[in-house]
C-alpha cells in the first residue's frame, strides 16, 4: 500500500476516532520491542501552546548540535509533518516501513489513527540514535498514547476548557488529565503563571520537580528584543521569528526544559539565541505578506482567539481587516468569535466536510454565532476556498485577510493559495 492507503486503513481499524487509554497502546509498544525513543525525552502537553513549544525545544537543541526527533499532531497539509528527525519530516517510504512493523505487532489489537500513528513515529525515533525526542500529547496527557513513553521532563503550556467530553468540565479536571505525564523524580514546568490547583497538587503527590513561570524563571520584553532569566541569570534574546504574544512564554519553558534535562552537556546563550530566532511553525500567525496581507492561525478555542486578537490589535492593519472563519462542530464556536470579534470588519463564515464525524456546515456556524454577529457584515460560504476567495475578491491594497478556526481551516486556505 502507498502512504494515503495506509492512512485511509488505519481510520478503520478501531470503530472509534477517539478511545482514550493506554492499555492497548502499551501491549503493542511492548511487542515492538523499540524501547526508549532517544536518550532524553520531553513531552508536551496543555491545551494550547504546544506545538509552539515543541518548535523551540527543536530549533534550540539543533542548534547545540543535538540529533532531534518531534512527533506533533494533528498536520496541515502532509502526515509526515507529524514526524520530523532532525528538523526533516521522514519521507513515505520510511512512514510505511514503520506502519508495517504496528502492523505485524498488534495483532487483532484495534488501534485509533492516533494511536497507530504515535507508535510508528517511536518505532522509527528508536532506530535513529537521536539524542533527544520531543512528543506533543494529542489529547489530554494520562491516556493519551504518547504517555505510554517515561519522559525525561515534562511540559504542561497552559489549561483551558477544550475537548470538555473527554477531561472534564472545568480547569481542575482538565489538570489533572493533562498532569498525567509526570514522573517521580522528573522535572515538569509549569508555563502558565497561574495553573490550576491540581496540577501543583500532582507535581507534588508524583514528586516531580516544579520549575514555575513566574517563579523560577521569568522573561521581559525589551525594546529590541527579550530578555529570559532564571537562577543561572539572565539571557538577552532576539524575538522569535513566531509571533503569538503568548510565544516568549513558550520560548522561556521550552529553554527552562532544556537546562533542566541537559546541564552535563553544553547548551550556551549563542545556541539559544540561534534557536529562537529560528524556530518556525506554519499556521501560527503565519503572516503571507502581499498588497493584501493574509494571516493564517490555528486558534480553535477561546483561549487561544484571545492571543490572536492581542496581536491583531497591537498589530492593526492600515485598512480593513476580513475573517475566513471556520470550526469543528464540538468547538466553543460562540467565545471564539466574541473573543476576536472587536478586531473584525467583515466575516466570512465557511463551512467545514470531510473532518471524521466533526464537520460543521455553515448553516450550523450560522445557528450559533449569527446573533453575536447581527450587527456586522458577515456572509456564508459553503467551504473555506469559497470564503477566501470572496475575502480576495472584497479586499484592497491596505487591506488584510484572517484566516483561522481550526487546522482543517487553515490546511484548506492553505491548498487554496
Amino acid at each position: 500500500m502507498n502512504l494515503s492507503q495506509w492512512l485511509e486503513c488505519q481510520q478503520s481499524i478501531h470503530p472509534r476516532s477517539i478511545e482514550l487509554g493506554l492499555e492497548r497502546v502499551r501491549e503493542v509498544f511492548q511487542r515492538l520491542g523499540s524501547g526508549k525513543p532517544a536518550k532524553r525525552v520531553i513531552t508536551v502537553a496543555g491545551t494550547n501552546g504546544k506545538g509552539s513549544t515543541v518548535a523551540f525545544v527543536e530549533s534550540i537543541a539543533r542548534a547545540a548540535g543535538y540529533r532531534v526527533g518531534a512527533y506533533t499532531s494533528p498536520h496541515l497539509l502532509a502526515y509526515n509533518e507529524r514526524v520530523r528527525i532532525d528538523g526533516v519530516p521522514v519521507d513515505d517510504s520510511a512512514l510505511i516501513h514503520a506502519f508495517e512493523a504496528v502492523e505485524a505487532a498488534r495483532g487483532d489489537t484495534a488501534l485509533t489513527y492516533f494511536e497507530f500513528g504515535t507508535l510508528a513515529a517511536l518505532w522509527l525515533f528508536a532506530r535513529e540514535a537521536l539524542d533527544l525526542v520531543i512528543l506533543e500529547v494529542g489529547l489530554g496527557g494520562r491516556l493519551d498514547a504518547v504517555n505510554v513513553v517515561d519522559a525525561d521532563a515534562a511540559i504542561i503550556t497552559t489549561i483551558a476548557l477544550d475537548h470538555v467530553e473527554f477531561l472534564g468540565s472545568d480547569r481542575e479536571s482538565i489538570a489533572r488529565e493533562k498532569a498525567g505525564v509526570l514522573r517521580a523524580g522528573k522535572p515538569v514546568v509549569i508555563a502558565e503563571l497561574d495553573p490550576p490547583d491540581a496540577l501543583l497538587h500532582v507535581a507534588e503527590h508524583v514528586g516531580s520537580p516544579q520549575y514555575r513561570a513566574g517563579r523560577n524563571y521569568r522573561w521581559e520584553a525589551t525594546r529590541d528584543g527579550w530578555v529570559f532569566q532564571d537562577d543561572r541569570g539572565a539571557l538577552a534574546l532576539p524575538l522569535p521569528a513566531l509571533r503569538a504574544p503568548a510565544q516568549l512564554g513558550n520560548a522561556s519553558a521550552a529553554i527552562t526544559a532544556l537546562r533542566a534535562i541537559l546541564p552535563p552537556l553544553p547548551l550556551d546563550e549563542q545556541h539559544i539565541a540561534a534557536g529562537v530566532a529560528t524556530a518556525t511553525l506554519p499556521g501560527r500567525m503565519q503572516v503571507i505578506p502581499g498588497p493584501v496581507e493574509v494571516v493564517l492561525d490555528v486558534a480553535h478555542n477561546p483561549q487561544a482567539a484571545q492571543q490572536l486578537a492581542s496581536w491583531l490589535q497591537a498589530n492593526r492593519a492600515s485598512g480593513a481587516t476580513l475573517a475566513v472563519f471556520a470550526a469543528l462542530a464540538d468547538k466553543d464556536v460562540a467565545n471564539e468569535v466574541a473573543a476576536v470579534m472587536g478586531q473584525i470588519d467583515i466575516w466570512l463564515l465557511a463551512g467545514l466536510t470531510g473532518v471524521g464525524g466533526r464537520e460543521q456546515s455553515v448553516e450550523a456556524l450560522w445557528q450559533k454565532v449569527g446573533a453575536l454577529l447581527s450587527r456586522s457584515l458577515a456572509t456564508r460560504h459553503v467551504s473555506v476556498a469559497e470564503a477566501l476567495s470572496e475575502a480576495r475578491r472584497m479586499a484592497r491594497a491596505g487591506d488584510r485577510i484572517v484566516v483561522f478556526g481550526s487546522f482543517h481551516t487553515v490546511a484548506e486556505a492553505l491548498a487554496a493559495m
